[in-house]
């Protein structure tokens, strides 16, 4: 298994129903790596600033991720996000935002890193993520996700990019954003359009569905969200099911997956997300064992009837 990924490191401030957590780790980098270490090994590129806590850093190291391409900038802040989620804990509201080091280039990517064939790119910079690509000649599968902020500032650079990767992992309102249509099945089809041969949707509690086209034949498939009893922070869900998703192709699959491995990835995200909410920041996948992973999944394969 050789799975890169790029994103956002961040501290965050979120509010729930549930409570308050300041000044926690996020950003997509830390839940997706925290997330795909339970599949096999991972290898992060990205930046800090000076004021990224030591303690912070020595979380990458519990879960065993490649720190080698990480950096810390002196003179530059780290990213920062201030959240506040509605009682429905779909909807939230940005109350603070510092790009920070988001807002620089990547650092370069070390050449131990440079064989890997599994290629994840996180939220950041359109720009920041096409400029891993070049780094990376034996990659078979690329796959991205992004937010709202860079459809409506860096769009074109989106497009770009679209056109050179596999596959899109995506939210609902961002697909809808991005494509200019309400319905979210037709936006996944205009995202298609755009060059990647799958697209996934996430619905949030509603689950989510994938959109596939392989040598000219299309393919749909949708799952539920796990039922979870407990939502204290969904914040990085969406990463962790992106994160269970690679981590099961990086480990399990052979060349250029179908639409069946791609579903069964879908479900490992599922699961491996139920998690994530259960505790704010990354609290839960601190604890977190791949034998519970496995007999969650288990359990959601009966359910769904994978």
């Amino acid at each position: 298994m050789s799975l890169v990924v790029t994103g956002s490191i961040g501290i965050d401030t979120i509010e729930t129903p549930t409570g308050k957590a300041d000044e926690v780790v996020g950003g997509s980098s830390i839940y997706f790596t925290a997330a795909a270490s339970f599949f096999g090994p991972v290898k992060l590129v990205g930046a800090v600033g000076e004021d990224f806590p030591q303690a912070f850093v020595d979380l990458f190291h519990h879960w065993d991720v490649d720190t080698t391409g990480l950096e810390r900038r002196m003179g530059s802040k780290t990213f920062r996000w201030h959240g506040k989620y509605h009682t429905n804990m779909n909807d939230r509201d940005t109350l603070g935002i510092e790009l920070g080091v988001l807002a620089e280039k990547l650092p370069p990517v070390p050449d131990s890193y440079r064989d890997a064939k599994h290629i994840f790119l996180a939220t950041t910079t359109p720009q920041n993520q096409m400029s891993l690509l070049d780094s990376f000649p034996n990659r078979k599968l690329t796959v991205a996700d992004t937010i709202e902020l860079y459809i409506q500032t860096d769009r074109d650079a989106l497009l770009e990019l679209y056109s050179k990767i596999d596959g899109v992992i995506i939210n609902d309102s961002e697909a809808k954003l991005l494509t200019g249509e309400a319905n979210t099945i037709v936006a996944a089809d205009r995202i298609i359009e755009m060059g990647p041969k799958f697209v996934v949707v996430k619905k949030g509690e509603h689950g989510a569905f994938i959109r596939h086209r392989a040598q000219g034949r299309d393919g749909f498939a949708a799952f539920p969200a796990y039922p979870a009893r407990s939502v204290v922070d969904p914040t990085g869900a969406g990463d962790s099911f992106a994160a269970g998703m690679m981590g099961y192709l990086a480990a399990s699959v052979e060349g250029t997956p179908t639409l069946e491995d791609l579903r069964r990835a879908m479900a490992y995200g599922t699961v491996v997300a139920s998690y994530t909410i259960e505790d704010f920041s990354v609290g839960r996948l601190k604890t977190l064992t791949r034998k519970e992973i496995d007999t969650r999944f288990t359990e959601f394969v009966g359910m769904v009837g994978l």
